[in-house]
């Protein structure tokens, strides 16, 4: 039977929050995927937990729906530019993919990145104009928009000639011409087995499997999923596992094999040429590696990935509040979870220093370090990580840095302060228009090096409202000098308990990262200073008791709350001379050089040199 099942392999592609996730939530139901009375989690395949903390997919994941008697394999690809990534390898499972634009925001840069590695593939593209149901939809504008953009990208005339379909993915329903409204998906599954195409098949041929993505159980071990490209899969086979960047080949034996059906992978006994396959227990399958007939060797060309453009160094944590609350604290365990992370994810690189207890990791953005970061935090380890910093390339012998095309909505009175805030950073607007009433979107292209810390002061500089999302452009000669962080810190000149009376004495030097009861020790940062400098200071200090004190004559102590960074925001505050230390339960900042007089000594150095 599997043999005879029509197939259609369709990647979904969207910027962050434009509804693709909900979407798949209700292909799913309207195929019955679902059943009527079953309890079923808002979107469903953001199944990792920062996925729906941060409302974003992060990981491709693969599923599959039945419908009128077709299987139609489902890629979600993540919409954030720093995990593209996982982009690249999941498109090489499509034979099309299904733009989701919103009909008010239109295309951004998201959109672009996933799109141009889309039509590199020659992948043929079908768009949905999605949140029709939007009081302040420009749905009209929204598809020039999208028509220009392909245009930019270099679509050929096939690519150009793109199927619209418009909708309401929350709400279930779809329609062909943008005035109808209400009904359900049916114009969309119809549309999807129309012109997405049908992978060729040579189901007769020497079998060839390329891992696209891997993923690890506890049962059965590694597991790969990809697309076999030809031949059949078998369980119990014996294949040769061929390395792209390795000659020569090993045998293993397919210890459990699968299909995605819906959101579960169901065991089977063979997967065809065309179809999407899990495949169990080959403990040295990696990404880009090949399955072949032992007998007929013909391994498929490695995933080209886009190179990493962000570097961060991962060290263990030598504070003197290490091991308090980590369960991993030793290099070995470090260096040994950052080996998983770069086996799973082909973005991360990672590069030995000349420190035992320190490893470098190159990827693609913060968000993308930030990620791993959490994930580790989650597992008990403990660990400390350096400022992030851009990676320099050389082109025909001229230093180049990572560029970014940026997008920032905002309202159009706070415009002005924005466009002067990346002006300064080395940006160069590239276009200004109008988003309906009082928005105002602007592009630039800009420094990797200036957006880092840039989404904090945007959010300062709007009162909140400013939306920025950025994607990789191109890797040009050095943008020049850009402002570093205009404030010096506060740092602990001791160790101790934060006491409000102490805390209350100095609240005029500047905003504190600390609240009273908080344990702090020397070289820790409790704040930011008003000024430029450093300032090193006793936020443990207590009020002298005498016999000379009356009932009700001391101050009353008012404290302002304290700032609280997320870990992001944190990684792009710290400076070159610290640290964030990262544990199960806080993130601190600390100076490198803890003593207040060796930091003295060693910037005076730094100055004389």
């Amino acid at each position: 039977m599997a043999r005879q099942t029509d197939i259609r392999n369709l990647a979904i592609v969207a910027h962050v929050d434009h509804g693709k996730t909900t979407l798949v939530d209700e292909m799913f139901r309207f195929a019955g995927t679902f059943r009527e009375n079953q309890n079923v989690a808002e979107r469903v395949l953001d199944s990792d937990a920062q996925e729906r903390e941060r409302g974003i997919t992060i990981l491709a994941k693969n599923t599959a729906i039945e419908f009128r008697g077709t299987r139609i394999n489902i890629v979600d690809t993540p919409g954030h530019a720093d995990f593209g990534g996982q982009v690249e390898r999941t498109l090489a499972m499509a034979d099309a993919v299904l733009l989701l634009v919103d009909s008010y925001e239109g295309p951004m840069p998201q959109t672009r990145f996933v799109l141009r590695k889309a039509f590199e593939r020659g992948l043929p593209a079908l768009v949905m104009i999605n949140k029709l149901d939007r009081p302040d939809q420009r749905a009209a504008e929204v598809l020039d928009e999208v028509f220009d953009l392909f245009v930019e990208l270099g679509a050929d005339d096939d690519q150009l000639d793109f199927p619209v379909i418009y909708g309401s993915g929350r709400n279930g329903w779809a329609v062909r011409e943008a005035s109808e409204r209400g009904g359900d998906l049916l114009p969309l599954m119809e549309l999807i087995l129309e012109k997405v195409p049908i992978p060729e098949r040579e189901i007769d041929a020497p079998l060839r499997f390329q891992a696209s993505t891997l993923d690890h159980d506890d049962f059965v071990g590694r597991i790969g999923i990809g697309r076999v490209e030809r031949g059949v899969l078998r369980q119990g086979a014996r294949v040769a596992i061929c390395h792209p960047h390795r000659d020569g080949a090993e045998t293993a034996t397919i210890k459990s094999l699968f299909r995605f059906e819906g959101l579960k992978r169901t065991p089977v006994d063979e997967v065809v040429a065309g179809d999407i396959a899990v495949v169990g227990g080959l403990e040295t399958l990696r990404i880009g590696d090949t399955l072949c007939d032992p007998e007929v060797q013909e391994p498929l060309p490695a995933i080209a990935v886009d190179e990493p453009t962000l570097s961060m160094v991962f060290q263990v944590n030598d504070s003197p509040f290490s091991g308090r609350e980590g369960k991993y604290v030793t290099s070995r365990h470090l260096r040994s979870r950052l080996e998983r992370a770069a086996l799973r994810d082909v973005a991360l690189e990672l590069v030995d220093t000349d420190r035992a207890e320190a490893i470098e990791v190159h990827g693609r953005g913060v968000m993308h370090l930030g990620v791993l970061i959490e994930n580790m935090r989650r597992e008990s380890f403990e660990f400390a990580v350096g400022k992030p910093h851009v990676l320099i390339k050389e082109q025909d012998g001229v230093r180049c840095e990572p560029f970014e095309r940026a997008s920032i909505e905002v309202p159009t009175d706070f415009a002005g302060r924005i466009i002067e805030y990346l002006g300064r950073r080395r940006g160069e607007m590239l276009t200004m228009e109008p988003l309906g009433e009082n928005q105002t979107k602007l592009e630039f292209s800009i420094p990797a090096r200036g957006l880092i810390g840039a989404r904090t002061a945007l959010l300062t500089l709007s009162q909140g409202e400013a939306v920025l999302s950025h994607v990789f452009e191109a890797w040009r000669p050095d943008g020049g000098p850009i402002p570093r962080r205009s404030n010096g810190v506060l740092v602990s000149d001791r160790t101790g308990t934060c006491v409000p009376y102490g805390l209350f004495g100095l609240s005029d030097r500047g905003t504190f990262f600390v609240k009273p009861g908080d344990e702090v020790y020397e070289g820790m940062v409790v704040g930011e200073n008003n000024r430029d400098e450093d300032l090193p200071l006793n936020v443990c200090r207590t009020k002298k008791l005498s016999n000379m004190r009356a009932a009700g004559r001391d101050e009353n102590v008012n404290l302002a709350p304290p700032k609280v960074m997320s870990l992001e925001e944190t990684l792009e505050y710290i400076e070159d001379d610290e640290l964030a230390e990262v544990t199960p339960r806080t993130i601190r900042i600390r100076k490198r050089v803890l003593n207040a007089d060796l930091r003295r000594k060693a910037s005076r150095a730094a100055a004389k040199s």
